[in-house]
């Protein structure tokens, strides 16, 4: 099964025990939000984009309503959409990180200058794994990508947090 076809994000219910979309909104916007914001590096962008993947989900809630991971389909459906927004506007998704994002759930400040160093790719990875807690192939079902592209922009991305944040803590 590849990660394309979102048969991980697929549940087996019907629409009759699907979540409720109110509950699933309230549920989840705080955290998709915070998600977005930090993995698009401008708090304006990712409240955007999180009310424009909910407005879709809204729309789809038949289809992805019954999807185990809904939050999943969310988070691609905002980084989506922001890309495309900028990518119109003639912006780069790496050179855009604003450096004003404050996310209360980072206790040390030195982290999140770290994670605003990464390319929008391993931000993406990141932000899914370790900020939203989801598996290697949640993560790969969410960005539409193969679990071995998780595996390797995780590897990378943590090698230069590591470097980035002894560097930090040896000043």
């Amino acid at each position: 099964m590849s990660a394309s076809d979102g048969a991980f994000l697929r549940g087996s219910g019907s629409v009759s025990d699907q979540r409720d979309f109110g509950v699933f909104y309230r549920d989840s916007r705080e955290e998709m939000v915070r998600a977005l914001v930090l993995a698009l590096g401008i708090r304006d962008l990712g409240v955007e984009a999180a009310d424009e993947a909910f407005a879709k989900a809204l729309e789809r809630w038949d289809e992805v309503g019954g999807y185990e991971k809904a939050e999943g389909w969310v988070y691609r459906v905002g980084l989506n959409w922001a890309r495309s927004k900028l990518r119109r506007r003639k912006f780069s998704m790496d050179s855009l990180f604003s450096g004003s994002v404050h996310i209360d759930e980072l206790p040390d400040p030195g982290l999140l200058e770290a994670v605003e160093e990464l390319s929008f790719k391993y931000r993406s990875v990141v932000v899914a794994r370790f900020f939203l807690d989801w598996s290697i192939e949640q993560t790969a079902a969410a960005l539409d990508i193969p679990a071995g592209t998780v595996k390797t922009r995780q590897s990378r991305a943590l090698e230069r947090l590591r470097r980035r944040l002894g560097e930090h803590y040896e000043s």
